[in-house]
C-alpha cells in the first residue's frame, strides 16, 4: 500500500540559475513535463516557478504559518489601536492558542505588514514625496538648531537661513530664541547672504506664527514689512516642506559643530562664517535639478556639477535696509568684582559696590549703545558698544574714579598682627565667663602644693617596689 504522502511535492528549491533556465526553456517551447525531466524535479515545482508562486533562492516552509489563525484578530486590534504594543498583543494571543515565542510573533507581524501606517505620528516617513520647484531668489527657509553643552558652558542657539534654490546657508549664534534675538539673527543672516528672498519660509515658530494658526504674530508683522518679505508658514507637521534648511542643520552639526575648536561664542561665530563661506559653498549640486533635459544635459559625457556658491551668485535678492529693524535685545548679567558686566566678548563698567547684583543690559538694534539697567528699572549708564569679541574693558571716567577711590580706601598702613603671640582671656572675657558659670559655682582651681605631694608619694612607692624586687 502506497503511503498517503508519497506523491506529495518534495520541498525542491530552484537557484536563480535554474529559475532562469526554466523560463528560457519554456519560452523555447518546452513542455512542463520535459523541463521537469530535464531538471529531475516535480512538474508542480516547475509550474509554481513559472506562475510566480515561488521565488528563486527562497525555500518554502513545510510548517504552517503559526500566525495565520490569528491574522484577523491582530488586524482588528490594530484597527482599535494602531500603536498597540506588540508585547501587549502577544499577551492577548497566548490564551487564544498562539504557540510561538514573542520574537517570532513580532517578526511575523512585521513580515506580514499588519501594523497600519499612522500618518499623524510618522510624519514624512513612509509617505510619497515629490521634488519642489524653487525659483532663484524667491524663498529662504529659516530654522533653529539648539546645541547643548557648548565649550563656553551654555546652550548655543544657531539660526540658519538657507536659500531654497541654491542651498547657500548662513548662520548666526545667539544666546536666546526670543523674538528680539530672532530678529537680530535674521538680519545678520540676510546681511551675510547679501540680501533677502521674497518669501520667508518658517515652521510654526511661536515668535513668528500665532500658535495653532497660520497667522503672523502682531509683533512680527512689522519686521516682515520692514524687509519687504512675505512670511509663509509650513503646513502643520510637514517638516519636509523646508527640507533645504533641515539638510543645512544636519550638515552643520556633522561637519562643523562636532569638530569645532572655538572656546567662546565670538570665536565660534567667526569659525561658522568661514565654514559656510568655504566648505558650505563648495558643495556640488546635480545639474539635472537646475536645467531641462532638452538643454543638452543628457549627453554621453558627465556634465559639470555646479557648486552651491555658483548657483547662489546667480540668485537675485532684494536689497536690505541700511540698518536692522529697531528691536531691543535684553540680557541679564551679574556685576563682577571689577564693577563690570559682560556683553558679547567685552566688559562694561558700573558703579562700585554692586558686586553680585543682576543687571539688565539693553541694546537697540541699529544703534551703537548699551544701557545698563538696575533691578529697579533705572538706567544707570549708557555705554558705546565695542566690537564683539574684542575683549575690551569699557569704563567711563566717573566709574574709573569711583572705583579707584573705593579700592584705595580699602588699603591700610597698620602692621599685621602677630599670629603666634600669647593672648590669654582678658577682663571682659573673664567677666562673661563668670556669668556663664554662675554665682553659686566656684571656679575650677589647681593646688600646686597638693599636686607636688601626690607626685612625691607616687615616686616613693615606685622606688620601694623596685628595691624589694631586687
Amino acid at each position: 500500500m502506497v503511503p498517503a504522502n508519497q506523491h506529495e511535492e518534495p520541498l525542491t528549491m530552484f537557484s536563480r540559475s535554474e529559475d532562469v533556465e526554466v523560463h528560457a526553456l519554456f519560452k523555447r517551447g518546452w513542455s512542463i513535463s520535459a523541463i521537469a525531466r530535464h531538471l529531475e524535479c516535480d512538474r508542480k515545482t516547475v509550474r509554481s516557478y513559472l506562475n510566480g508562486e515561488r521565488v528563486a533562492g527562497v525555500r518554502r516552509s513545510s510548517a504552517p504559518d503559526p500566525l495565520a489563525p490569528f491574522v484577523n484578530y491582530v488586524k482588528a486590534r490594530f484597527v482599535d489601536d494602531p500603536h498597540l504594543w506588540a508585547s501587549a498583543l502577544f499577551d492577548e494571543v497566548l490564551p487564544l492558542g498562539y504557540a510561538s515565542s514573542y520574537p517570532s510573533f513580532v517578526r511575523q507581524i512585521r513580515t506580514a505588514g499588519l501594523r497600519p501606517h499612522c500618518e499623524a505620528c510618522s510624519g514624512v516617513k513612509g509617505r510619497e514625496s515629490i521634488e519642489i520647484d524653487h525659483p532663484a531668489g524667491v524663498e529662504i527657509q529659516w530654522d533653529w538648531a539648539e546645541r547643548r553643552k557648548s565649550p563656553w558652558g551654555q546652550t548655543a542657539y544657531v539660526l540658519l537661513g538657507t536659500l531654497s534654490h541654491s542651498g547657500r546657508t548662513r548662520s548666526v549664534l545667539t544666546e536666546s530664541m526670543d523674538q528680539a534675538h530672532l530678529i537680530e539673527a535674521m538680519d545678520g543672516v540676510l546681511r551675510r547672504l547679501g540680501g533677502t528672498a521674497r518669501e520667508w519660509r518658517t515652521d510654526r515658530l511661536a515668535t513668528v506664527i500665532v500658535p495653532g494658526t497660520a497667522e503672523v504674530q502682531a509683533s512680527f508683522a512689522p519686521v516682515a514689512k520692514y524687509y519687504g518679505a512675505i512670511v509663509v508658514p509650513c503646513p502643520p507637521r510637514r517638516g519636509n516642506r523646508k527640507g533645504a534648511v533641515e539638510c543645512g542643520v544636519k550638515f552643520m552639526c556633522g561637519r562643523w559643530w562636532r569638530t569645532m575648536t572655538a572656546r567662546t561664542p565670538e570665536e565660534a561665530q567667526v569659525s561658522l562664517d568661514h565654514f559656510w563661506a568655504t566648505t558650505g559653498d563648495a558643495r556640488l549640486r546635480p545639474p539635472g535639478r537646475y536645467a531641462d533635459p532638452d538643454d543638452g544635459i543628457a549627453t554621453a559625457e558627465r556634465p559639470p556639477w555646479p557648486s552651491v556658491g555658483e548657483l547662489a551668485d546667480q540668485e537675485s535678492l532684494m536689497a536690505l535696509p541700511a540698518v536692522p529693524y529697531p528691536a531691543t535685545v535684553e540680557v541679564k548679567r551679574d556685576v563682577d568684582d571689577r564693577a563690570s558686566v559682560a556683553f558679547r566678548g567685552n566688559r562694561y563698567s558700573t558703579l562700585p559696590g554692586l558686586l553680585g547684583t543682576e543687571m539688565t543690559l539693553r541694546h537697540r538694534l541699529g544703534t551703537g549703545s548699551l544701557d545698563v539697567v538696575s533691578p529697579a528699572g533705572v538706567v544707570l549708564v549708557t555705554h558705546t558698544l565695542a566690537t564683539p569679541g574684542a575683549g575690551s574693558m569699557i569704563r567711563t571716567p566717573e566709574h574709573r574714579g569711583a572705583l579707584e577711590r573705593a579700592v584705595l580706601s580699602q588699603f591700610s598702613t597698620a602692621r599685621p598682627c602677630d599670629r603666634k603671640a600669647n593672648k590669654p582671656p582678658g577682663t571682659a572675657a573673664l567677666a562673661a565667663r563668670a556669668e556663664l558659670v554662675g554665682a553659686g559655682m566656684a571656679e575650677p582651681t589647681v593646688d600646686l602644693e597638693e599636686m607636688a605631694e601626690v607626685i612625691r608619694l607616687a615616686f616613693s612607692a615606685t622606688t620601694e617596689m623596685t628595691e624589694v624586687a631586687l
